[in-house]
């Protein structure tokens, strides 16, 4: 037993004056309590944020309205509103004011962009029995004055006069090798091309190269006088400005210079609809088409694939010329973490109406921001800050998201959590989900909390389970929308939702309010299932303590994309750098899922603790930013990603990988150990990606755990 430090009784703390010691552990004693009581609210705090969380998340969801959708949309459709028309800029003052007058901190953006508009254009056929005729290139009834005409957005002007027409099918590689099969030669012709999945530019580089003077393009749908308008250009932003962002006064570059020249074809094209291109196929002798590339409608039989003997008189005249573009943002500011961004974004330009493609989307948009305006009235601010984008220009080529990310491409990479796009929110029944795959499980958790629009007491993950089998995310490896520069070329984690595959109106004069009210979404309750999954989407990236990403899943895909991988490689060729990378990568992302489970359980709230959560979030959010390469793809740096992005070979059976996609393309044409060598670049590459993701995951700059 110790001796005591005085031979007197021991004091109290309430007792006589303390010796030294005591006072010091005294003052010691209450430094320490005032920390823990401003530091360590303990779980009564923790508790009740999180169910502060989820209160508001019921909230958002308890305030839909579909008249409040249907309202906006109608507002958005009442006229045309083309990227770099008076209308556009009246729909984007339309945007900011419902922002602004929601309370909001509302701005624009404005860039400077080359765009491409039509002035004139005709088409005449002369058929076999001497007969002729001028063939419509509008749209009866569904185009007024104010509509612009059909057309494809940088084709250059041409005319061609007395060329054959020739049918290709979908314009793809093996529809021309099948034409020479037949002894079909397609030089000097203008060829007729049916729509397919591959872009529009990319079907007349290759007729280009082929020989054709002219493509007529034509879409088969139910509105057989639609006209489906489109962008040829190749690449994504504005073309003058490739890799900065177009801002007023600064560097363009020259409309003759090579790597402008490029992006644009060297045959004019004009889009017809389904009714004049069936004229003209009907009219074809020459070899048989072959029976899959023969539509019932053209008639009982298949008929020829040309040359002629119908000859063509073609001419188009257009002009690119310089526009301004407007990007409006609604800003909602973070309470903790101001300098965190979840942004969501839709593209507001159309080519006519854009009732589904894409002021669907921006509809929904305006009705989350209402919502959250509402939910900031009853006390509510986001963890981290919220944006809401509006890009213009999307139809031309991703050019308004493209130039601001450009521009704000070190900001974003440091401090965007995720990026959620929309573009047609509805253009039919189905619920489809596309997104990067740590996200995957958010998706689904969402989807699980908002009812299904079209079958009674469900949900949307009811639906998606009953219609699929299985949870079929897609993933984002196209260049389909505004998703494309936040992942492709900046790495930032994306989802992109829509209800319905496709719609008969698509790019045409009668994609418009009527169209909606009448087929594709008459009550508005699809639209507001999508307001209810993008948005609580956000709430949970903007207020989850630790963000609710799962690279476990991830890792989960990346094995299964290098056994698929497997069918495609062949000879001197070896996966083993892909394959272990993965491994350690699946080994990092099972790690951070752990902490990630033990910091969200922690009920303390220590200063500390919150630096361990910033921390994670932090190598949560960086690690997809791995997967980018600072060279880009061979031949197409501008894009950056190694996982996801389209490849160069736009008949390619891979959609991952995109690199070695292009490597397997050009090996075909290489001596064998030349491709070889090509393509195992490629996979050490890819491993070295996937080597970076780990160490992202795990936080450390030097190898190893």
């Amino acid at each position: 037993m110790s001796q005591p430090l005085s031979s007197k009784p021991t004091a109290t703390i309430f007792g006589s004056v303390p010796p030294p010691y005591w006072t010091l552990l005294f003052l010691l004693f209450l430094c320490t309590l005032g920390f823990y009581t401003l530091h360590l609210p303990g779980t009564s705090a923790a508790f009740s944020n999180v169910r502060n969380a989820l209160r508001f998340h019921k909230i958002y969801l308890s305030f839909a309205t579909n008249s409040t959708v249907s309202a906006y949309l109608r507002a958005l459709t009442l006229h045309p509103h083309l990227a770099g028309t008076q209308p556009a800029l009246q729909t984007a003052r339309y945007v900011q004011s419902h922002f602004a007058d929601l309370g909001l901190r509302a701005h624009t953006v404005e860039y400077r962009a080359l765009l491409s508009y039509p002035l004139h254009a005709s088409l005449s056929a002369h058929f076999s029995d001497g007969s002729a005729r001028e063939l419509p290139l509008v749209e009866p009834g569904g185009a007024g004055a104010e509509v612009v005409r059909p057309y494809h957005a940088y084709s250059p002007s041409g005319a061609v006069e007395g060329a054959q027409a020739v049918y290709v099918n979908m314009g793809r590689e093996e529809d021309y090798l099948a034409l020479r099969r037949a002894g079909v030669d397609v030089k000097g012709c203008v060829a007729v091309v049916r729509r397919g999945e591959e872009s529009r530019g990319g079907v007349v580089a290759r007729a280009a190269r082929e020989g054709a003077v002219a493509v007529l393009m034509y879409t088969e749908g139910e509105r057989a006088s639609g006209v489906e308008r489109g962008t040829v250009m190749k690449g994504l932003g504005d073309p003058l400005t490739p890799g900065w962002g177009g801002v007023e006064g600064g560097e363009a570059l020259n409309l003759e210079d090579s790597q402008i020249f490029d992006r644009f074809p060297k045959i004019p094209s004009m889009p017809i609809s389904t009714e004049v291109a069936y004229s003209i196929l009907r009219s074809l002798e020459g070899p048989q088409m072959p029976h899959h590339w023969w539509s019932d409608a053209l008639g009982p039989k298949p008929v020829g694939v040309g040359p002629g003997p119908t000859v063509l008189n073609f001419t188009y005249q257009g002009e690119k010329k310089m526009a301004t573009i407007h990007n409006v943002f609604a800003v909602i500011r973070g309470s903790e973490e101001p300098d965190r961004f979840v942004l969501l974004g839709n593209h507001r330009d159309a080519w006519t109406y854009g009732a589904v493609d894409p002021n669907s989307g921006t509809a929904v948009l305006l009705d989350i921001a209402r919502r959250y305006a509402l939910m900031i009235r009853q006390g509510w601010q986001p963890r981290r800050t919220i944006v809401l984008c509006s890009w213009d220009a999307e139809e031309f080529g991703m050019i308004g998201s493209t130039e601001w990310v450009e521009q704000n491409l070190l900001n974003l990479g440091s401090k965007v959590v995720a990026y959620l796009n929309v573009d047609c929110a509805v253009q039919g029944p189905g619920f489809f989900a596309g997104a990067t795959p740590q996200l995957d499980n958010l998706l689904i958790e969402v989807a699980k909390k908002v009812k299904d629009p079209d079958s009674v007491g469900m949900t949307i993950y009811d639906n998606w389970m009953i219609t699929n089998k299985v949870i079929n995310i897609q993933r984002l490896s196209g260049v389909d929308s505004d998703f494309a520069p936040f992942l492709q070329h900046a790495g930032v984690p994306s989802v992109d939702l829509y209800y319905g595959i496709d719609f008969p109106v698509y790019h045409t004069a009668f994609d418009s309010y009527d169209w909606m009210t009448n087929y594709g979404d008459p009550l508005f309750q699809r639209h507001v299932a999508v307001v209810g999954v993008w948005g609580l989407l956000a709430l949970h990236l903007a207020d989850d303590t630790i963000l609710p990403f799962n690279y476990v899943s991830y890792a989960e895909q990346l094995r299964n994309y290098t056994n698929l991988l497997h069918t495609f490689v062949k000879g001197n060729v070896s996966l083993d750098p892909i394959t272990v990378s993965i491994q350690e990568f699946a080994s990092a992302a099972e790690e951070a899922e752990e902490e990630a489970m033990k910091l969200r359980e922690e009920e303390r709230n220590s200063e500390f603790l919150v630096l361990k959560k910033r921390t994670l979030n932090d190598r949560l959010m960086l690690a997809e930013r791995s997967f980018l390469d600072a060279d880009g793809l061979q031949g197409r740096p501008w894009f950056k990603h190694l996982v996801y992005g389209p490849p160069g070979d736009s008949e390619s059976k891979l959609v991952f990988f995109p690199g070695i996609a292009d490597a397997i393309s050009a090996s075909t044409k290489m001596k064998r150990k030349e491709g070889e060598a090509a393509i195992q670049h490629e996979i050490w590459r890819v491993a070295r990606a996937i080597g970076r993701a780990s160490s992202a995951l795990r936080g450390g700059i030097f190898t190893g755990k």
